[in-house]
């Protein structure tokens, strides 16, 4: 819905490119990098499986380059799907990102 915009308010936070590279040369085992320039906090995958099972890895601090393998042994990788929530230490802000393995 279109609104009036104030003078007062303030803009929107600039576009933000997503800092994940997957790296796929083995499908039960992607490898998720950290391409961006700085470093993310408290960074959490989620997995959800076709058989209803949701798992969670809490990765911590994942620093530029930095590559973590994470392990879809157990799933059918045709009904899978990886969530990654991170803080950004510049703005505090949480994001969110889903791809499908």
């Amino acid at each position: 819905m279109l609104r009036p915009i104030e003078p007062t308010e303030r803009p929107p936070a600039p576009a933000y490119r997503v800092p994940w590279l997957i790296r796929r040369d083995d499908p039960a085992h992607p490898v998720v990098i950290n391409q961006g320039r700085e470093a993310v906090d408290f960074v959490r995958v989620f997995r959800d499986d076709d058989a209803g099972r949701e798992r969670t890895q809490l990765w911590g601090q994942v620093l530029p380059s930095e590559d973590i393998e994470l392990c879809l042994c157990a799933a059918d990788l045709n009904e899978v799907v990886v969530t990654i929530a991170w803080f950004r230490p510049s703005d505090g802000l949480e994001y969110v990102w889903r791809f499908v393995a």
